[in-house]
């Protein structure tokens, strides 16, 4: 039987049971978490994201950073705030696509997991953060002392554990970030709703059902109301709510872009729990949610309509349209124009090309990353 991880065992010893989404949290980010066991994205890891598929992605996304820093009249500090970078991957493929807004950038990946945070230097010179966001006095002048950034010459990029407590103007991109952020769970009980927290009974993870609080349960009847029959259950996204207000907060101008899978809450309390609350490890799906805490990814499918009670978003599409309207057919056709003339070089450059036609067929792939949402947020 899989050990369960001490701080989770140690609250739930205190408390009797934990809510599920502390449980969540720690079962991922935990001391003895999912990504602090080394769990990741990549071929090479436990599932794929879009930054994985190779640098097709990352060469757009750069033409993304390009369009919004044109549109804010070119600013220079241009901060971009990648939140959940993982190993920086993203943060490698936007830098060797050498954007127009290079010169200008600060590119902080935002990484919670230490472990996580250590590969960023193996693969990318990292500036100090103090260097990148120095202090100011209260009145917004520079403290004396302490040199602000020079002007173009970025990229500068920074790795940090937390979103930076100072307004950027710019981009925070939350690429596959906030399935992972801890959800709630409710279910419909024959007079109200219950709440799921997590005990252990003989060591072992368990469901244990608590009548909802006041304000879960009036959120609930608001969302869903009469709908749903007792024992259907539903995501309380409190975490992804709040995590979406700090992120329009910290902006002075810019834009908040959010790619996921989504889904709405009334929709979700239609489907099997299992079917939107899903485990993977070594790109399979895992077992139960409860099985193995800290040993398999935990994620959920995003709730659009929770995100939008925060402010609705200027654009909702799909990854599929937003990097068509970011010119991917062109890419690809460049790609296969360069493997067609050398091919039978068989030069690095060739093998590129082809690779470009792969991994597009992947991001498009409507049954799969072409179909996650893409939430636009300007201000």
């Amino acid at each position: 039987m899989p050990e369960v991880p001490a701080e989770l065992a140690a609250r739930i010893e205190r408390f009797g049971s934990v809510r599920f989404d502390e449980y969540q949290d720690l079962a991922l980010y935990g001391p003895d978490g999912f990504y602090e066991r080394g769990g990741r994205a990549g071929r090479r890891g436990d599932f794929l994201t879009s930054p994985e598929t190779g640098p097709l992605f990352g060469a757009l996304v750069a033409r993304y950073l390009d369009e919004v820093w044109r549109d804010l009249g070119e600013p220079d500090p241009f901060t971009v705030l990648d939140v959940g970078a993982g190993p920086g991957t993203l943060a490698k493929a936007v830098e060797r696509a050498a954007p127009a807004c290079s010169g200008a950038l600060t590119y902080v990946l935002v990484e919670r997991s230490a472990a996580q945070r250590a590969l960023h230097p193996r693969h990318l010179a990292l500036t100090a953060p103090e260097q990148a966001f120095p202090p100011e006095h209260d009145d917004g002048e520079d403290v004396p002392g302490v040199a602000a950034p020079d002007r173009g010459r970025g990229p500068r990029l920074v790795s940090l554990a937390e979103l930076p407590q100072v307004p950027v103007r710019g981009v925070v991109f939350a690429n596959e970030l906030l399935d992972n952020v801890a959800t709630r769970l409710l279910q419909r009980a024959p007079d109200g709703w219950d709440e799921v927290r997590v005990t252990l009974v003989d060591g072992v993870p368990s469901e244990v059902l608590v009548p909802a609080d006041d304000a879960a349960s009036a959120w609930a009847d608001r969302t869903v109301g009469d709908d749903v029959g007792s024992g259907a259950r539903l995501p309380y996204q409190e975490g992804a709510a709040r995590w979406l207000r700090h992120a329009l907060e910290l902006l002075q101008a810019g834009r908040v872009l959010v790619v996921d899978y989504t889904a709405t809450t009334p929709a979700l309390a239609q489907r099997p729990v299992g079917q939107w609350l899903r485990t993977y490890r070594g790109h399979a799906r895992g077992g139960s949610p409860l099985d193995a805490p800290g040993q398999q990814d935990l994620t959920v499918e995003v709730c659009a309509d929770q995100l939008a009670a925060v402010r609705a978003p200027h654009r909702t599409t799909t990854q599929a349209a937003w990097l068509a309207g970011l010119g991917i057919d062109s890419l690809v056709e460049d790609g296969r124009r360069i493997w067609h003339e050398r091919a039978h070089i068989g030069d690095l450059a060739a093998v590129a090309a082809r690779s470009r036609v792969g991994e597009a067929e992947a991001l498009l792939d409507t049954d799969g990353l072409g179909a996650f949402g893409v939430l636009e947020w300007r201000v």
